[in-house]
């Protein structure tokens, strides 16, 4: 499923991992990257994804754009995107590494936290806390997670979805460390930058759209994420917030 998305003037194609190649399963996909690359080349190219990706260079260079912010691809270095980034990638040479491509509902089925993802430095839509070069004691035990992913996920073992995620969350633990000593987490960062969204699109749409599985649909979350979102934050719900656009005004949310 490719959907399209407008960016100001550009429009920009948004994949669904869905229709992605590579051991997929609930949602998840994970791959090597070097044989992920050479079925999908046109992701090549600047686009959007409704769903978490994560990517780990082993070898390679180039460049990876996320959010129009370039940065210089290297070994060692893992990248973290969130649903609706823009980004492209400018390689030189062979690269490989592995990728994880997860949607929104893949580890809710495990965590009993909603938010829990959002904790991670590297998952709240910020560009300068997603791009992270892994310092030297950590390439051993994250590659060795990677490689017991992709074992995990060529093999149809029982409970081979709860053991890809209890290993998924491993790695982010484990390297979401690495942020926690740096600065403190803003924990409702991701939530922020949603209802942020959320309010631009009602400005721009309250005309044409009066439901919030429509604003949530453009959000990539689901309906029921927007309206515990609008309560738990602002004390309202989604449907009230699009009925009541002046309550962004009248409010200083912000």
């Amino acid at each position: 499923m490719i959907l399209s998305c407008q960016d100001g003037k550009k429009a920009f194609p948004v994949y669904d991992v869905s229709t992605l190649t590579g051991y997929k399963h609930d949602d998840i996909q994970i791959s090597r990257f070097a044989s992920y690359l050479s079925v999908h080349e046109n992701l090549r190219a600047a686009h959007k994804h409704n769903f978490y990706h994560v990517t780990l260079f082993t070898e390679g260079a180039g460049t990876h754009t996320i959010d129009f912010k370039t940065f210089t691809v290297k070994p060692y270095q893992i990248y973290f995107m969130i649903p609706g980034q823009v980004h492209s990638w400018q390689f030189e040479g062979k690269v490989d590494g592995y990728i994880i491509n997860f949607s929104f509902n893949f580890l809710q089925s495990l965590l009993q936290k909603p938010d829990y993802l959002e904790q991670f430095p590297f998952f709240t839509g910020d560009v300068d806390e997603a791009v992270i070069n892994l310092p030297e004691q950590l390439h051993t035990p994250v590659i060795r997670i990677f490689e017991e992913l992709i074992r995990e996920s060529e093999q149809s073992a029982d409970m081979s979805v709860d053991m890809i995620q209890v290993l998924m969350l491993q790695a982010f633990i484990l390297i979401g460390r690495l942020s926690f000593e740096k600065s403190p987490v803003q924990s409702n960062n991701y939530n922020y930058i949603l209802l942020k969204n959320f309010q631009k699109l009602i400005e721009k749409n309250f005309t044409t759209l009066k439901l919030p599985r429509e604003y949530a649909e453009l959000l990539f979350i689901t309906p029921n994420h927007l309206n515990a979102l609008c309560n738990s934050t602002l004390g309202m719900s989604a449907g009230e917030l699009i009925r009541n656009g002046s309550y962004w005004r009248q409010k200083d949310c912000w």
